[in-house]
């Protein structure tokens, strides 16, 4: 059997000096590796450039960055089904402390700093998060050899077992409106869209994510015995992503009126008629309600 060509690309580990760490949103749609996930800015060599040169001239291409001092971190490797290797990348690691709002990024949507307890609510390229997860775990080497480097192996993700990310929504209908929040315009996932109240399970069950949300985000009190699964969403944002399963609860009866408890994730509530939802409106959100309207339970977006 013939093996698969082997790719080789380089990337940057770039964090600043409180923690904090540099991540690149790939555009999504594109027939590139990673689209629509956040990962590390870096890229492919030319021919004859050294690995060095590869990561300084893709910075300053893709955002106009000169990192003075970046040293070779963790290598990842990318394997099939026969766990034969098929892409190399040598991860480099430096420090920065700008603006990444300010630099002039020529390729994907965005640069942002990220906080590592915010990692596992982001659709993340797994190479990325499993070179933070090794950053985290100890002391990053002072320049070491190439064949001396950590290798982080990652199979691909059709050949395993992948994780679900299971998201919490809340439907609230009052007169024949439902409530939708506009998120800000720095929100990590859907921008200036509108969206149901909403979040992610953690070590909890889901109707408990769901109180605790409401209270969290708009100060509503819901009690459990008021509330039921009206629709389900199973979605993949992009060929790769890690697959979502969103729950949409409906709560019969509540408390207090909705307010803007988290300005930097949501600004503003408003009750919108069901057929005239507002633009724009987050695809899968949309699908649930007119799947609520409609007597449907479930709804399958973005799977091939």
């Amino acid at each position: 059997m013939t093996a698969p060509a082997l790719t080789t690309t380089t990337a940057a580990l770039l964090v600043s000096a409180d923690g904090h760490y540099l991540l690149h949103l790939r555009d999504a749609n594109k027939n590139i590796c990673s689209a629509g996930q956040w990962s590390l800015p870096g890229g492919h060599p030319e021919p004859g450039e050294s690995l060095d040169d590869t990561i300084a001239r893709e910075l300053m291409e893709e955002a106009g960055l000169h990192i003075p001092g970046l040293v070779p971190f963790a290598v990842v490797e990318n394997t099939d089904a026969d766990d034969r290797p098929t892409s190399r990348g040598q991860v480099y690691i430096g420090t920065w402390d700008g603006d990444p709002a300010l630099l002039p990024l020529t390729e994907g949507i965005m640069l942002r700093f990220t906080d590592v307890e915010q990692i596992p609510y982001l659709t993340m390229d797994p190479g990325t998060t499993a070179v933070i997860r090794l950053h985290q775990e100890g002391p990053s080497p002072d320049g070491a050899a190439p064949d001396a480097l950590p290798v982080l192996r990652l199979r691909d993700a059709g050949t395993k077992t992948v994780p679900n990310v299971i998201g919490v929504h809340l439907y609230l209908e009052r007169d024949g409106k439902i409530l939708l929040g506009l998120r800000h315009s720095n929100s990590a996932y859907a921008p200036l869209k509108h969206h149901f109240l909403a979040g992610h399970c953690e070590r909890e069950s889901a109707i408990a994510c769901l109180i605790r949300e409401a209270q969290e985000e708009a100060g509503l009190v819901i009690k459990a015995e008021d509330v039921e699964l009206v629709h389900a969403v199973h979605l993949v944002d992009a060929p790769g992503a890690q697959p979502r399963l969103q729950l949409v609860f409906r709560a019969r009866t509540w408390q207090g009126e909705p307010q803007v408890l988290e300005p930097d994730k949501c600004v503003s509530w408003s009750w919108w008629p069901a057929d005239t939802l507002p633009e724009p409106t987050v695809a899968y959100t949309r699908a649930a309600i007119d799947g609520i309207r409609h007597g449907r339970l479930y709804t399958e977006l973005g799977w091939a």
